[in-house]
């Protein structure tokens, strides 16, 4: 496991290519006091480099957590979790799924993938901001707290 003074910054990296997706979740982030440190990739891909810190993202923070959607382009939620938790590196960085989807056999394959939690997205911002301080409570404590462990 990295051990980083980069990770007491509670930063947030948001992977999602809807843009109306990503306006909603980071409002919500703001209304929970997340926004501060907010990183955001369209892909999988992008994302991997961003959490590998290879160009262009050499000096990017390692994120406290990962908000991942599963239905992108390129490289989609399904494989940058499995990529991420084959990585010895990047497998202890809780990774919340949030999609629209409610297909349970989508809720199963991200349990089976390792994922902290598999939300559907709501779509007002009071339900995503409820969402957002539970999302706090459980993956973002306070410095002085410890995290609830990823299983």
């Amino acid at each position: 496991m990295t051990t980083d003074s980069s990770m007491t910054t509670r930063s947030i990296l948001l992977v999602d290519d809807d843009e109306g997706d990503v306006f909603l979740t980071t409002r919500a982030l703001q209304h929970g006091g997340l926004a501060g440190d907010l990183h955001h990739c369209c892909n999988g891909r992008e994302a991997l480099a961003f959490l590998r810190r290879e160009e262009p993202y050499i000096d990017a923070p390692r994120p406290s957590l990962v908000l991942l959607d599963l239905n992108m382009p390129i490289m989609d939620g399904r494989e940058t979790l499995a990529a991420m938790k084959a990585d010895l590196d990047l497998r202890t960085i809780p990774v919340v799924v949030l999609t629209t989807s409610d297909a349970e056999e989508e809720r199963i394959r991200s349990q089976e993938l390792q994922a902290a939690c598999h939300v559907r997205k709501p779509s007002d911002l009071r339900q995503f901001t409820r969402l957002v301080m539970a999302i706090k409570c459980l993956w973002l404590p306070m410095p002085d707290e410890e995290p609830v462990p990823a299983p």
